[in-house]
């Protein structure tokens, strides 16, 4: 659903979604378009919130970073911003938490994937801006697909089941994850 019709900017952007009439709107900016992206579903929240909680008992511990939710930030060279379900932005980058969007892409963005999202457009957005590693996980099929970059323009893409272990790669070394242990049992 487009908020807006006018084209806006990065700057703009960050300004109308900080407004309190949009603190609980999950606004992003494709293409200078404002966009609602709407509620999750009871399962994605339960599920990215998994995936944080798995990703901050290491990031935290070992001081690599942060992880941020779904209400973070991230400028993205294309002008555009978007907001991953889930994040991890290396201290390396030297990043303070003043302010409200962060002015890179994350390392590792992980969406939770609703219907009708092109989780592929906003990886190769997240990748050619700087991530390394985006995590598409879908509820419904329960399953990661692992997004990277690969020769030039092109993505590799790894489908890991429920019986994979993920890990951080070079972005989160010694890091692993069961794809098991990301969907709540139901």
């Amino acid at each position: 659903m487009v908020v807006q019709e006018k084209l806006y900017t990065v700057e703009e952007f960050f300004e109308i979604a900080a407004l309190p009439e949009n603190e609980d709107r999950r606004l992003e900016l494709d293409e200078g378009v404002i966009v609602d992206m709407g509620s999750s579903s009871r399962l994605n929240t339960v599920t990215a919130i998994r995936i944080a909680h798995f990703l901050a008992s290491f990031v935290i511990p070992n001081n690599l970073g942060y992880i941020t939710g779904a209400d973070a930030g991230y400028r993205l060279t294309s002008g555009r911003a978007r907001r991953p379900d889930v994040a991890f932005i290396s201290r390396v980058h030297g990043i303070t938490l003043e302010g409200v969007a962060f002015p890179i892409a994350p390392d590792l963005a992980v969406e939770v994937v609703s219907p009708d999202e092109d989780v592929l457009k906003k990886a190769n957005e997240y990748i050619r801006s700087g991530a390394r590693i985006v995590w598409a996980v879908y509820t419904e099929e329960k399953a990661v697909y692992v997004i990277q970059p690969a020769n030039g323009d092109e993505l590799r893409v790894q489908r890991f089941d429920l019986n994979a272990t993920l890990d951080g790669g070079d972005v989160l070394l010694g890091f692993k994850l069961a794809v098991r242990d990301i969907f709540p049992i139901s």
